[in-house]
């Protein structure tokens, strides 16, 4: 018997087979020139030669269209040769894609720094690293990140810093009040001195994750010679970006000098979680849990710990160049040797920012917060000095300020602002008010 020959295959199915063969070639070839012309583009960026990395990739926009990295590059090239809104669309385009990339979301910022939409930036730059202790304007805070991210992008510094010193001369008013007038401290006013230096750094350890530092002392001299207040601020945090948003967690802390050789120690430990909701909004969660500690003299009571927790929503306007924020907070002052107990407190701030072009700042905010104690006490009677009665403390405490900011020359600043502080109480000599007034001048490095 003999064996069947298996038929040849036909002419059609041989140019079929062929033609496959030689698409999936070209395909790979094509894949493998796309790849060579990212790692050229990212070369040449390197290198900060942004128009040819520009030129190198506009061709290839449409084939690149669900291609983060491409859109990242684009953005970079576009940026460096002087675009920066054809960089924005780029890198939107690109967080829209890959919201995790926290280079990305580094040269959005300085995008929306470059086109003045401050607030923005800010909203991009803190998903990526975040400093403490800023001045509260929305110019200064951009600068800032927009150095650090500049450093981390274009020099490729794996750790990022900043520096300021500032100093100048105020006006301390004592208000008149029921608390402040029964002890002879009513409308008491002085002329002060102050100066401030610190600085921060931010150290990205890869995936998205660095540790962020900043430092801050100030020092405030009243010619009368009432007060000499020294301020020791310092926080350490790691934080982690994804979808575009950044959690956090660290230590903060404060070494104050009260006068009267009274020092005041606070040490919190924090967890803060970002997220940015859309381009100009942004959701702020937070918890700590803070030991205050005066280790000696006639303060030493009001000794506590406080635990708060906080929600706050922020959203820019006006292209981006002004920002709108409020948050609320609200904890528990435990572990106090004070005779008013321990005491529950809530409490919210506001604040509003609007930048007028690159060199002009204005802000102001308002800050609230109610302590209801827990002890009963005798007291003086809150209407009738001479009348005693027993009832819990309940304070309601406020603060309000403005400043202006205006930014007359590269790296330096002036910065008129105002704080007005009311401390309203049941206890009479509890009762406080105060304003002040002054003018500084600031450099940035």
């Amino acid at each position: 018997m003999r064996n069947r020959r298996t038929p040849a295959p036909s002419c059609p199915a041989v140019l079929l087979r062929c033609a496959a063969c030689v698409a999936l070639f070209a395909s790979a070839t094509l894949v493998h020139a796309q790849e060579t012309s990212l790692a050229d583009a990212q070369a040449l960026l390197s290198n900060h030669q942004y128009t040819q990395a520009l030129a190198l990739l506009e061709p290839a926009e449409s084939a690149h269209a669900q291609d983060a990295q491409y859109h990242y590059l684009l953005g970079r090239a576009a940026l460096g040769s002087g675009d920066a809104e054809r960089a924005r669309v780029a890198l939107e385009r690109g967080i829209e894609l890959d919201p995790d990339s926290a280079n990305a979301h580094l040269a959005l910022g300085r995008a929306y720094h470059a086109l003045g939409q401050h607030a923005n930036a800010i909203n991009q730059f803190e998903i990526a690293m975040h400093f403490e202790n800023l001045p509260p304007d929305l110019l200064t805070q951009s600068q800032i990140y927009d150095d650090a991210a500049r450093e981390a992008l274009e020099e490729g510094r794996r750790t990022t810093m900043f520096g300021y010193a500032a100093t100048g001369i105020g006006r301390y008013r004592v208000n008149s009040t029921r608390g402040t007038n029964a002890f002879g401290g009513g409308d008491r006013r002085e002329t002060f001195y102050n100066l401030r230096v610190g600085g921060g750094l931010s150290h990205s350890l890869g995936n998205d994750t660095s540790l962020d530092g900043t430092i801050d002392y100030r020092h405030r001299e009243y010619d009368a010679g009432s007060r000499d207040d020294r301020d020791l601020r310092w926080s350490f945090a790691a934080s982690h970006g994804f979808n575009d948003s950044r959690f956090s967690g660290g230590l903060r802390g404060r070494v104050s000098y009260r006068g009267n050789g009274d020092y005041r120690n606070d040490v919190a430990g924090f967890v803060d979680y970002t997220h940015n909701l859309d381009v100009k909004s942004q959701l702020t969660a937070g918890l700590s849990v803070q030991r205050r500690r005066y280790p000696e003299g006639p303060l030493r009571d009001r000794s506590r710990t406080t635990t708060t927790g906080s929600v706050g929503w922020s959203h820019s306007f006006n292209d981006g160049g002004a920002n709108f924020g409020i948050t609320a907070h609200a904890g528990r002052n435990t572990a106090t040797s004070r005779i008013d107990g321990d005491s529950d407190v809530f409490g919210a701030t506001a604040n509003l920012d609007w930048t007028f072009g690159d060199t002009l700042d204005a802000f102001i905010f308002v800050w609230w917060e109610r302590d209801d104690f827990s002890a009963d006490d005798v007291r003086f009677h809150p209407d009738e000095r001479d009348v005693a009665a027993t009832f819990s403390r309940e304070d309601n405490l406020y603060e309000g300020g403005a400043g202006l900011v205006w930014a007359f020359a590269e790296t330096w600043t002036l910065r008129p602002e105002l704080l007005y502080i009311r401390d309203q109480s049941n206890v009479v000599a509890l009762n406080y008010s105060s304003t002040e007034v002054w003018l500084n001048v600031r450099k940035d490095f």
